[in-house]
């Protein structure tokens, strides 16, 4: 306890020196709510300045809210404004607060207030905590506990959107791939580059053991990457990986070209740049954001959704280009041609693109 009212003290003085505010006028733009998730409810508690909460409930003395009595007067007053602003929400469904209590903190020079809600412990939790929006520069400083254990900390102001935390359950297992394996499904396809480089390897067919080597293939090559760089290990930049991408769609579209009837390379060159196009999926993994309390259920959730819609490109690709060939093969050898050629110009353009005239 001691521990975290010292770092509790350090921050405030930190950020108050950063935010350069005026110490006497303002000397703490931070709350701080505490939420302890137990198996039938949640237990929680808001700490609020005085000086804050004065000015929103229109109290010409700030010190007043020190005394308890007065305390009690305005609790209500306190509690019905803090409700709406805490915005908490389990699996989907918004959390009412019922309020058990305040006192004051005057060492501190805060208050505390301490509410419970009824309800079994859910898979994960929604906040977008804004306490006090009169002030751009107040900050919510959010911790999470799960019996008595804590599992997270989240920072909130005026600028940060909502964050969510998964919990260590079953529920919150499969809140995470509810999250994530969709994230993934559409990450592959909204991304042209990822779909044309399957398509390259595509086309030149073959019989569906070969499809599967490749698929397994750039599956091994960009989940190693994928996982590399989520856990922090290997990060290369973005504008590194972007034209690499690129530039393994042009040596596919290139290779087609040239191999004719030689050696199927394609499984290798599935491999070698699925670990380029791993890079890529972390970099809107990272963006998404991965809950450090479930990393090894949220990598593999996205890595799940990848594969859904890989095989869904695979399985439509290869059943039209295997019933051109049916039908004729001079037709089906210009189709691989034609199409060797379109990969080969797309990823020519982005790689320019992404080299000459980066985002």
């Amino acid at each position: 306890m001691r521990a975290e009212v010292w770092r509790r003290a350090v921050i405030c003085v930190v950020m108050a020196i950063a935010c350069g505010r005026n110490l006497a006028a303002h000397p703490s733009p931070f709350s701080y709510i505490d939420l302890a998730l137990r198996a039938d409810r949640i237990d929680g508690s808001v700490m609020v300045h005085i000086y804050d909460a004065a000015h929103s409930l229109g109290i010409a003395s700030q010190e007043q809210l020190l005394d308890p009595a007065f305390l009690e007067k305005q609790r209500v007053a306190l509690e019905a404004l803090l409700s709406p602003r805490l915005d908490l929400k389990a699996d989907g469904r918004l959390l009412v607060p019922e309020w058990t209590g305040a006192e004051a903190v005057p060492a501190q020079q805060s208050v505390r207030l301490r509410f419970r809600v009824t309800a079994a412990r859910p898979g994960s939790l929604v906040l977008h905590p804004i306490v006090f929006p009169y002030d751009p520069v107040h900050q919510t400083f959010v911790n999470i506990y799960e019996d008595n254990t804590l599992r997270q900390q989240f920072v909130f102001s005026a600028r940060t959107g909502p964050r969510t935390y998964y919990t260590g359950t079953r529920q919150g297992a499969l809140a995470v791939m509810r999250t994530f394996v969709p994230s993934g499904i559409q990450h592959i396809l909204i991304g042209p580059d990822h779909i044309l480089f399957l398509i390259g390897l595509l086309l030149l067919g073959g019989g569906w053991k070969a499809l599967v080597r490749i698929v397994t293939a750039f599956t091994i090559g960009h989940s190693i990457t994928l996982s590399l760089a989520a856990l922090g290990l290997v990060s290369p930049a973005a504008r590194l990986i972007e034209p690499a991408i690129a530039l393994s769609i042009v040596l596919v579209g290139a290779d087609n070209l040239v191999r004719g009837r030689g050696r199927d390379v394609r499984a290798w060159i599935a491999l070698v740049f699925g670990l380029v196009h791993g890079f890529g999926f972390a970099n809107v993994l990272r963006e998404f954001g991965l809950p450090r309390e479930a990393l090894g259920w949220s990598l593999f959730s996205f890595n799940v959704g990848v594969e859904i819609g890989q095989l869904a490109i695979v399985l439509v690709v290869a059943t039209l280009l295997a019933a051109i060939r049916r039908r004729s093969d001079a037709m089906g050898y210009r189709v691989a041609y034609a199409g060797s050629v379109v990969v080969i110009a797309a990823g020519s353009y982005w790689f320019v693109e992404r080299v000459f005239f980066p985002a």
